[in-house]
């Protein structure tokens, strides 16, 4: 199930298991995990992506080790909101992970989430080649806090 609907993506989500973001860029693919009370997001590894297969087995693997049941993939929307092509090859990843995973998933805004990891590793003052090698996680630590927030935000409204 694919979904932009945050409502329904939590009503399809199996309780107590973990969540995972992704950031996909064109050479990684970042990696981050929830722990299963949804609260916290964590940098997990980046991927450098290969052939479609090559990545969807590493990222199957990731979430059966995590206990995952939910997936939300940054969505680089474009700074005034439209979609181009790079939203078009997220959501076709979407799609082709759909086929391998029966798990929910969802897309969560990633604008400036990159910006916001840059700003955080430079606080903590990471060198320039650090900050190259976990950027992508940090990104995608993120996006999927981003929706972690969002959904204690419905759970409290409920």
């Amino acid at each position: 199930m694919i979904t932009n609907d945050t409502d329904a993506f939590l009503a399809a989500l199996p309780p107590t298991q973990a969540l995972m973001g992704l950031d996909l860029g064109d050479k990684t693919i970042g990696v981050a995990v929830s722990d299963t009370f949804w609260s916290v997001a964590t940098p997990l590894e980046t991927v450098r992506r290969k052939k479609f297969g090559v990545d969807a087995a590493r990222l199957q693997t990731l979430m059966a080790e995590r206990n995952v049941g939910g997936l939300v993939l940054g969505l680089p929307r474009n700074m005034d909101g439209t979609e181009g092509p790079r939203c078009q090859s997220t959501r076709a990843f979407a799609r082709n992970f759909e086929r391998l995973w029966d798990g929910p998933i969802t897309f969560w805004d990633e604008r400036l989430s990159t910006v916001a990891a840059e700003k955080a590793l430079l606080e903590a003052d990471t060198t320039r080649k650090r900050r190259a090698e976990v950027i992508d996680h940090v990104a995608a630590g993120y996006i999927l806090q981003g929706l972690l927030d969002r959904l204690a935000a419905i759970k409290r409204q409920a």
